[in-house]
């Protein structure tokens, strides 16, 4: 069988067959970041004469680990051309197709991440009729710092230039470029939601997964704080023209010494006051800003006054998200009383015993109070949307809690644990030591089919968030109601330590 060749706006690309379709890797959706453009907005990539080689892993952003990733591969590639997508496709070079399309934005706390992770393989979904699109774009400090005369959000630029190349040229690979749903995972899943409300973005799909979101932008005056701060550590002027003078590795020096060490010791009652309350640290320096043009308000803002009111959005968490985090303090939080810690911080007694008593699988102080990161992070935000789409979009919006508990990480359903699950990839590398020997092939079957279906037909199978359910994916599954202590708990905070 000869190699599948497509003709994309730039020029044609030669990929590679695999299980369920064809794979094409590294093509550039933009100019290399570099020289004058490493801190400018992305610009359309140069064409290119004959075919180009589309069968290796294109330059990836990510040129270092954080040392706080998930235990699954996330490849780093040399290069320049760090602005590229890969397409998975049962379809190349058929345009009358018209398949849905599914564009994977990669998390990574929006300073790490791969979109060529094998636990991003669009096989399965190539098997199951929908073209796969997975997304680089600029992490860190260069994707999202402030500087003085650059523009801000250039990874959010970058991600949104994805979607225009997205819709210029998924059709001849088969695609549907108005069947285009963004997905993606913690930093992914963030961003989904900034797309999902970005006016400029609208025109560009018809739908949304945000997997364990954060609702997490900066200010104009956050950003600007860290951008000069940083910039005085690295002892350059927060402009261009100073940035420019440090290599790549330079910048990225300055930026690992930025990050601020944890505490060596935990303070119980002011740890559930400084996670729960609700103008709390974000905890991450770069990300979505605020900026009045790319984005006027904050995704909360905009899903209040309609923004995107007709468009289907899936919404879910793991159901330990970031509880691991705390489990170096174990022995330090040892016979702690989670109960009288979280009175004694303000909230009301009765409330905090029936958090600790809701988590009968969390047996210490530090996973319990762990487990506050998640509620706060990631399962509020989740409350907080569906809460506010009921009132523009109460049919169009649906949520889903995964619990399958991993043996690796204690039996607990801990951040990414979904993923190889979603993307029916069970077999891929990593996971067998992440999620032991026999992960559950029919949970997979099951959690990616409702992924299908949602792609495909803007409904993953079960009753829409407004009728007060989601669904919950593990040994105990089905429609069941689900966010209430989160509630009761942003309810309380609110009112214990207002802004």
């Amino acid at each position: 069988m000869t190699d599948p060749i497509v003709t994309t706006t730039a020029g044609d690309v030669r990929g590679t067959w695999q299980d369920g379709g064809a794979v094409f890797l590294g093509i550039p959706y933009a100019a290399a970041p570099v020289g004058d453009l490493r801190f400018a907005a992305p610009q359309p990539p140069a064409r290119w004469r004959g075919v180009r080689d589309a069968t290796r892993p294109g330059p990836t952003p990510q040129r270092r680990l954080l040392g706080l990733e998930p235990s699954f591969p996330e490849p780093c590639v040399p290069g320049d051309e760090t602005l590229n997508v890969n397409v998975f496709t049962p379809a190349p070079g058929e345009p009358g197709r018209r398949l849905p399309v599914m564009v994977w934005i990669h998390g990574g706390a929006f300073a790490a991440g791969s979109p060529v992770s094998p636990w991003y393989d669009g096989r399965s979904f190539s098997r199951d009729g929908v073209v796969v699109v997975t997304v680089s774009y600029r992490l860190g400090f260069h994707g999202f710092g402030w500087i003085e005369d650059a523009p801000l959000n250039r990874g959010t630029r970058d991600q949104l230039a994805a979607l225009e190349w997205v819709r210029g040229n998924v059709a001849a690979f088969g695609g549907d470029p108005a069947a285009v749903t963004i997905a993606g995972q913690s930093a992914g899943g963030t961003s989904v939601m900034t797309l999902f409300t970005a006016p400029r973005a609208q025109p560009l799909f018809r739908a949304g997964i945000c997997m364990s979101g954060a609702d997490r932008v900066q200010t104009m005056a956050e950003a600007e704080r860290t951008g000069r701060a940083l910039a005085a550590s690295a002892g350059v002027k927060p402009t261009v023209a100073g940035w420019s003078a440090l290599t790549e590795d330079q910048a990225l020096d300055a930026q690992d010494a930025f990050r601020v060490p944890p505490p060596d010791r935990i303070d119980p009652v002011a740890f559930v006051r400084h996670v729960l309350t609700p103008a709390g640290d974000q905890g991450m320096p770069f990300g979505p800003v605020v900026d009045g043009d790319l984005l006027p308000q904050p995704v909360s803002d905009a899903l209040a006054s309609g923004v995107a009111a007709g468009k289907p959005l899936l919404i879910g968490v793991t159901a330990h998200e970031f509880t691991l985090w705390m489990l170096p303090a174990e022995e330090q939080l040892r016979g702690v009383d989670v109960v009288a810690a979280m009175a004694e911080a303000g909230l009301p007694r009765e409330l905090a015993a029936d958090y600790v008593a809701s988590h009968p699988e969390l047996p210490s102080a530090a996973a319990l109070l762990g487990q506050l990161i998640g509620v706060q992070t990631f399962r509020q935000p989740m409350a907080r949307w569906a809460d506010l789409r009921a009132k523009t979009s109460p049919d169009l919006t649906w949520l889903y809690d995964f619990r399958w508990p991993s043996p690796f990480y204690g039996d607990l359903a801990v951040h990414c644990v979904e993923l190889p699950f979603a993307w029916d990839l069970l077999d891929a590398d990593g996971v067998a030591r992440t999620h032991g020997p026999n992960p559950p092939p029919e949970l997979a079957a099951i959690t990616h089919a409702a992924w299908v279906a949602f792609v495909t037909g803007g409904d993953p199978g079960w009753r829409p968030g407004s009728q007060g359910v989601a669904m919950v994916f593990g040994p105990a599954g089905g429609e069941q109601p689900v966010l209430d202590i989160e509630r009761r708990l942003a309810s309380a905070a609110a009112e214990a330590w207002p802004d």
